[in-house]
């Protein structure tokens, strides 16, 4: 009996979380070595989210703020078009609003030779 309780217990806590929007996928993939840069990123998540911000800095130094392209609702995919800064490593941190309203970061790289 005290093990189902327990399991209960542990499953309504979990419930919460469901609606939080998990990053699937990155194009490039996070850790890439490409030959060029591409001329998009894409994002891909679990659940609905819509982005506040992305943002892409390179080796140099130099940082820009990547445009949605009207992609300002909620959505499970992102194509965002990438400006080309040459070779080096390029950081892209992305913030968002998960279904459920909660603030969600992450970043990733990939470096282009």
């Amino acid at each position: 009996m005290k093990a189902i309780m327990i399991a209960g217990m542990l499953a309504l806590a979990a419930t919460p979380a469901l609606p939080h929007s998990a990053l699937d996928a990155t194009a490039p993939e996070d850790g890439a070595v490409l030959v060029r840069a591409p001329p998009h990123i894409v994002l891909t998540f679990a659940r609905r989210i819509r982005l506040t911000r992305v943002r892409m800095t390179h080796d140099d130094g130099n940082g820009i703020d990547l445009e949605p392209g009207g992609r300002k609702a909620f959505a499970t995919r992102f194509e965002l078009p990438l400006e080309n800064m040459g070779s080096g490593r390029y950081r892209i941190e992305w913030r968002g609003l998960s279904g459920d309203g909660h603030a969600m970061r992450k970043t990733f790289t990939f470096r282009v030779k």
